[in-house]
């Protein structure tokens, strides 16, 4: 191995006597350093738009979320939340209502979720830091938190004391119906505060308290729609999965943060998969250049082969030559590449130069598990286009 590996390096760092070879080699040089640090800067930002995306669901989505296996409610008695509550690895436990509504203020209807919450969901999520106006409601009262996007299609403002902001759900059981009137539960709700995160969420919820939501529902004290779980940093999930559902006999389902967005994690791992082929082909195409040009090299070292083969060097030893030579320069226009790329990301991520507006900086993200998918690149394409260059070295050749 050191035999050929000494000869490779001497032909790297010799040079070729022929202008045209060392154009062509330098060309493919300068093209695995740029496409070595295009891929890792693409990886990294999208890694950055990847958790910019996510923190936006994370603000709203627990670590781990109960709701029925059957039905729309659970009956959850207080000796079960006690027991779920105690678990080893929860940090916090608050229970639930999801119901669909219609919401009504100064002659304008709109259809939203009523999300009914007990004074632990703050706790849970971090939905107060997403309000921009007002405040979080206060326990037991009839006061709400809207959605941006609902307080603009209703013209909603806070504590207006003019127009009222009434909810409406149609009344559980069954039999005919004397009355419009007598078809509906109607409360009157309060907006203190509004919340934004994203256009989706902005239009889907209206927070109110546990309480109210029950009693607007018919619901007993203990039912519920589902509750929700805050982790502490080294809970075991699959372990406290199987302890809540030996609590409560296996009467629920539970998910944890990536199952709630199963689309939105299936779907930003399909982008950054095609993103990374699209810039590997990239790579593999600045491949083909070092190809040809350890072709031209071989052939220019036709003599210099012939002698080492009269002097008792077999034909895969003289490969290997070449092998060492592509892969050396595949290894060290990656490295000087992937240094680029780790350079531009931190000083984005640590100075923010380039922004998308006057206030946010482009988000990256140094992540070693994409520094780790560079290397590996760029060190297997590279291996097969020494591979297939080098296999030019034959027995036609040396006659």
């Amino acid at each position: 191995m050191k035999f050929p590996l000494y000869i490779a390096k001497r032909y790297l760092f010799s040079g070729s006597k022929n202008t045209a070879i060392n154009i062509i080699t330098g060309i493919a040089s300068v093209g695995i350093i740029v496409g070595t640090m295009a891929l890792f800067v693409v990886l990294s930002v999208f890694s950055g738009l990847r958790d910019f995306s996510l923190s936006f669901a994370n603000d709203f989505d627990p670590d781990l979320k109960a709701v029925a296996k059957i039905g729309k409610t659970i009956l959850l008695s207080s000796e079960q939340a006690q027991q779920i509550s105690d678990l080893e690895g929860v940090a916090s436990f608050t229970k639930i209502i999801e119901e669909r509504a219609l919401f009504t203020f100064n002659g304008k209807d709109q259809l939203a979720n009523i999300k009914g919450v007990d004074a632990n969901y703050t706790q849970v999520n971090q939905v107060e830091k997403t309000i921009f106006q007002g405040q979080w409601l206060e326990a037991d009262t009839e006061q709400v938190v809207v959605g941006y996007g609902i307080s603009q299609k209703l013209s909603m403002g806070l504590f207006d004391l003019v127009n009222v902001f009434e909810t409406f759900v149609p009344k559980p059981g069954k039999g005919t119906i004397d009355s419009p009137d007598g078809a509906f539960n109607r409360s009157v709700l309060i907006p203190v505060g509004f919340y934004f995160i994203n256009e989706e969420l902005n239009q889907k919820y209206v927070f109110a308290n546990l309480s109210i939501v029950q009693e607007l529902l018919d619901y007993q004290p203990n039912q519920i729609s589902g509750f929700e779980i805050k982790l502490l940093p080294k809970a075991d999930e699959a372990a406290l999965t199987e302890a809540i559902l030996a609590i409560l006999n296996d009467t629920v389902v539970i998910k944890n943060r990536a199952q709630l967005n199963e689309s939105l994690y299936k779907m930003l791992n399909t982008e950054n998969l095609v993103l990374y082929l699209i810039f590997s082909l990239v790579i593999a195409v600045t491949l083909f250049t070092l190809i040809g040009a350890l072709i031209m090299i071989i052939i220019e070292k036709k003599s210099n082969l012939k002698t080492l083969f009269n002097l008792g060097a077999n034909l895969k030893e003289l490969r290997k030559i070449f092998l060492y030579q592509g892969f050396l320069i595949c290894i060290l226009g990656g490295l000087v590449g992937l240094l680029l790329g780790i350079i531009i990301t931190l000083v984005q991520q640590k100075f923010g130069l380039i922004m998308i507006n006057a206030n946010m900086p482009y988000p990256v993200k140094f992540s070693f598990i994409n520094v780790l998918a560079v290397i590996g690149t760029i060190t297997s394409l590279g291996f097969i286009a020494s591979v297939i260059a080098s296999s030019r070295v034959n027995k036609s050749l040396l006659e």
